[in-house]
C-alpha cells in the first residue's frame, strides 16, 4: 500500500525499506518535495544527468536516447537493471516520482533480487555459484567496474548489480547462465502504474527496476540517495540457508 508522506514521512519509508527494500509513496506534488524526502532519508548523490538539486528529469529527448546508457530518455521499454552499476559503490536508494503520465504504457517494472536469488539457489545452484563469482562482469564500459551479478559482502550479505545492455560484458563462463537468470527475473517481475504525485523508493542493491514502452509526454523524476546510518537500512539481503530462508 502507499505511504502517506504527511503521516509517515522518512521514518515510515525507512522501515519499509529495511523490511522489504521497496516502499510506494504518494504526495510528491513538486520536484522540491522529492528533494526534501531524499534529504530526510540520507545524503543525495548527484547523477551525470541531474540538475543542481540532484534530480534527473526523465522524459523523451528524441535521438539523445539512442546513445548507450541514455535509454531512459526515450519512449521504449527499459529492461530491468540496477542503477549506476559501473560505479564501485552504486548509490543505495533510488527515489522515483511521477510528474506526468504518458498517454499509454509506461508501467514501472520492479523485480526483487532476493526472490530471484532464492529461486536460482534452489533450482540451479551451479548457475547461482557462477553468477556470484568475482570479476566475471564488466559493468559500465572499459572504465567501469569489474564485479559480479550477485556480490557477497564480508558481513555475509548479498548485493545485486545488473544490466544487460551494451555497457555490460560477461565472461564466457558466466554467459551460459544468463538465459536461466533472465527467465527467473521475468517470473518475479511486477508492473504497476504511477499517477502524478505517486512514486517509489527502492534499495538499489536489492531491487531491479525498469519500465514498459509508452506514448505521450511521460515525465518522471529520479533521485539517488545513500541513507543515514541511523535508519539501519541494510544493503542487499542475507544469504538464504538450507534450513531457513531469511531476507
Amino acid at each position: 500500500m502507499f505511504v502517506d508522506l504527511q503521516q509517515k514521512w522518512a521514518a515510515g519509508i525507512a522501515a519499509q525499506l529495511a523490511a522489504d527494500g521497496l516502499a510506494l509513496i504518494e504526495g510528491i506534488r513538486t520536484r522540491a518535495q522529492l528533494v526534501t524526502l531524499g534529504a530526510s532519508l540520507g545524503h543525495i548523490v548527484p547523477h551525470r544527468d541531474s540538475g543542481p538539486d540532484g534530480v534527473t528529469t526523465l522524459m523523451h529527448r528524441g535521438g539523445f536516447a539512442g546513445r548507450a546508457g541514455f535509454e531512459g530518455f526515450g519512449k521504449g521499454a527499459l529492461p530491468p537493471h540496477t542503477d549506476r552499476s559501473g560505479m564501485p559503490e552504486p548509490p543505495a536508494l533510488l527515489l522515483v516520482a511521477c510528474g506526468r503520465k504518458g498517454s499509454s504504457g509506461g508501467g514501472c517494472v520492479a523485480i526483487d533480487g532476493y526472490a530471484v536469488y532464492v529461486e536460482m539457489m534452489l533450482t540451479n545452484p551451479e548457475a547461482t555459484q557462477a553468477l556470484s563469482q568475482p570479476r566475471t562482469v564488466l559493468f559500465g564500459g572499459a572504465a567501469g567496474h569489474l564485479g559480479s551479478i550477485f556480490e557477497h559482502t564480508p558481513d555475509g550479505r548479498i548485493r545485486v548489480r545488473y544490466r544487460r545492455d551494451e555497457l555490460a560484458r560477461f565472461s564466457p563462463e558466466l554467459a551460459r547462465w544468463l538465459p536461466a537468470l533472465s527467465d527467473a527475473i521475468e517470473r518475479h517481475t511486477t508492473t504497476f502504474v504511477l499517477e502524478p504525485g505517486q512514486g517509489y523508493v527502492l534499495h538499489n542493491h536489492r531491487w531491479l527496476h525498469g519500465r514498459s514502452a509508452f506514448t505521450g509526454e511521460r515525465v518522471m523524476y529520479r533521485l539517488s540517495v545513500n541513507p543515514f546510518p541511523g535508519f539501519a537500512i541494510p544493503s542487499g539481503f542475507t544469504a538464504p540457508s538450507i534450513l531457513g530462508v531469511t531476507s
